[in-house]
């Protein structure tokens, strides 16, 4: 890594929030360090109404043009994301080393996130991720947002094993060597995917609560595939990544954990689908993460099975 590594940015949005992702691009452009690259993609959205021909104004210092990808269908979250990072990695003298992926509804409510991330990374070559800290307008942040199962203090920062993908930022030497997202996940446990894969290859994950990305109070389950994918991807993840002993603990947590926090017949139906679907189909390549990186993360407070 650099002393001063070059920031790339990758938002994806399917166009339904017009103002929230205008705000975004403004508290990306008030960053006072830019951003070297900016790649907007549109999953199954033409882009023609977001006007982002220049991020900043027009010749000012650090005034960073936007990249618009307009995609025909939409491939989900990691599928979309995949487009941006594979354009700023194979961008030649665009090259950057630290991408920074944030989700359209969310908002840098301070002006120094991409300084603190360059320091961050400058000084570490073996960081590999960086997790935000995710907090609603009245600067709360939920459990669920807090990439630990110990989530009562949420400004505990450090190592982890895990991340949230509505804000993050990532080594591009890591994404090089354990590759991009899981794109045939569609939506949900894709940060799993390829958080166990960063472990695996000896990088570090680390939650910065000091580095915010303010969100909206939102339920996963408020989309239509939200119990089916949970319950796929889960297998497919299981059988990708872990050992084979492991895989039946992991599975028969989750189903418990599952069958216990379940309140909608509608929505234990489409779980026992999505767990089906998990079995009988392919889960992609396998390639289990070593018993090392079991011991690694079971020590960081989060075995891979919980």
């Amino acid at each position: 890594m650099t002393l001063s590594p070059r920031i790339g940015v990758v938002i994806v949005t399917m166009g339904t929030r017009p103002r929230e992702l205008e705000a975004l691009l403004a508290s990306v452009a008030k960053q006072d360090v830019p951003a070297a690259r900016v790649v907007l993609v549109g999953n199954a959205t033409s882009l023609d109404d977001v006007s982002t021909d220049v991020l900043g104004a027009a010749g000012a210092p650090g005034a960073t043009e936007v990249t618009k990808v307009p995609l025909a269908e939409n491939l989900g979250c990691p599928g979309g994301r995949n487009v941006g990072l594979e354009l700023l990695r194979d961008g030649g003298g665009d090259e950057v080393d630290v991408v920074v992926e944030l989700d359209d509804d969310g908002l840098l409510i301070a002006t120094d996130v991409f300084r603190e991330v360059r320091r961050q990374f400058a000084e570490d070559p073996r960081l590999g991720i960086i997790g935000f800290r995710v907090a609603d307008e009245q600067g709360r942040t939920e459990r669920r947002w807090v990439p630990r199962l110990r989530a009562g203090d949420p400004m505990r920062g450090g190592p982890v094993t895990a991340f949230l993908g509505g804000g993050h930022a990532f080594s591009m030497p890591m994404l090089r060597q354990i590759g991009l997202w899981p794109g045939e996940f569609f939506f949900g446990h894709e940060e799993s995917d390829l958080a166990w894969r960063a472990l695996d290859g000896g990088w570090e994950i680390r939650y910065v609560p000091t580095l915010v990305l303010q969100h909206p109070r939102t339920s996963p389950a408020r989309h239509a595939v939200y119990y089916r994918f949970t319950a796929r991807n889960r297998v497919w993840l299981a059988r990708r990544r872990l050992p084979a002993p492991l895989i039946p603990v992991y599975l028969g947590v989750w189903i418990t954990l599952a069958m216990l926090r379940m309140r909608s017949v509608t929505g234990l139906k489409a779980w026992w689908g999505g767990f089906t679907e998990g079995i009988r189909t392919p889960a992609g390549e396998r390639a289990p993460m070593s018993w090392r990186t079991v011991w690694r993360m079971t020590r960081l407070g989060r075995p891979p099975v919980l």
